[in-house]
């Protein structure tokens, strides 16, 4: 059985060596995937910055209506046009998105509990991929718990996705899991964005840390890092262009653009930092502009 004695701290991490297995795709670790798998990541990750900007709105299976999500179907035909992905539960999309939008979709596969019950570490895979199939979702999001209560069966799910998903050659996008009591460290987030990379998944969402560039480099597929909580608009910004700046391919932001006050604005200022290489400085300023 393996352990950890003997073991040696990772820190040869190349950080300005380009992924090497690439060939001509833009996605991440994704070279040597199937037509149908390659043809859904390239709706997600634009393929000529090679990035995406996901817009989160599944808050509320777990949360029920959270401020700026009273009424989907009033939010996002405003934002839709400016996201590459939308990242949702299928009661929310089914209902409120008009698929004349055309847009890549991250379904909310999994789900357990809600706020009431203040543990959310139990979450299974509740969507059936031919619902997915039906949904012609781009990938599917499954939350998994690393180091916490609820490992062993959130890390069996995540596995059981990526079965699923391969066969029908969608992708998996593995959702680094923070609860309250669990550590925010760059040791944390190499552990777990590279295990959930040698599941399998195609995609690892995640959140910014220090170091970041070395969590980066490590995971063979790419990170998109997760808005959060809400903070200011240039905090929001800057945490954007840090993430991009630390090899990330996205962002999948959601409360830090539908409660900003001006949504419409704040995802077009965060696209201009994904895809164009704006500094956060620079997207402030397009901001204030675009809100003048």
């Amino acid at each position: 059985m393996a352990d950890s004695i003997g073991n040696k701290n990772a820190k040869d991490f190349s950080e300005s060596v380009p992924f090497a297995n690439n060939g001509n795709y833009h996605v991440k670790g994704a070279n040597n995937y199937d037509w149908g798998m390659k043809d859904r990541l390239s709706r997600i990750f634009n393929p000529e910055s090679g990035k995406t900007v996901m817009l989160a709105f599944d808050h509320g299976y777990f949360m029920g209506p959270t401020s700026g999500l009273e009424r989907l179907d009033l939010l996002i035909p405003r934002l839709a046009n400016y996201a590459d992905c939308l990242m949702g539960t299928r009661g929310a999309i089914r209902s409120s998105v008009p698929p004349t939008y055309n847009k890549a979709i991250a379904l909310r596969a999994s789900s357990g509990s809600s706020i009431l019950q203040d543990d959310l570490s139990h979450e299974s895979m509740v969507v059936d991929i031919e619902d997915a199939i039906k949904m012609n979702a781009s990938a599917i999001a499954i939350q998994t718990f690393i180091g916490a209560d609820g490992q062993k069966e959130t890390i069996e799910e995540l596995n059981r996705a990526v079965n699923f998903g391969s066969r029908y050659s969608i992708p998996t996008m593995g959702v680094v899991a923070v609860g309250k009591k669990m550590e925010r460290t760059h040791q944390f987030f190499l552990l777990a964005t590279r295990m959930l990379a040698e599941f399998g998944v195609q995609i690892v969402k995640t959140y910014y840390c220090e170091d970041f560039e070395k969590v980066a480099s490590a995971c063979p597929v790419p990170l998109v890092v997760a808005g959060g909580k809400k903070i200011s608009e240039k905090d929001a910004l800057t945490l954007a262009y840090n993430s991009i700046q630390g090899g990330a391919a996205g962002v999948d932001m959601g409360r830090n653009i539908f409660q900003s006050h001006s949504p419409e604005e704040m995802i077009q200022a965060v696209g201009k930092v994904v895809h164009e290489g704006f500094t956060d400085n620079e997207a402030f300023e397009l901001f204030q502009h675009l809100t003048n």
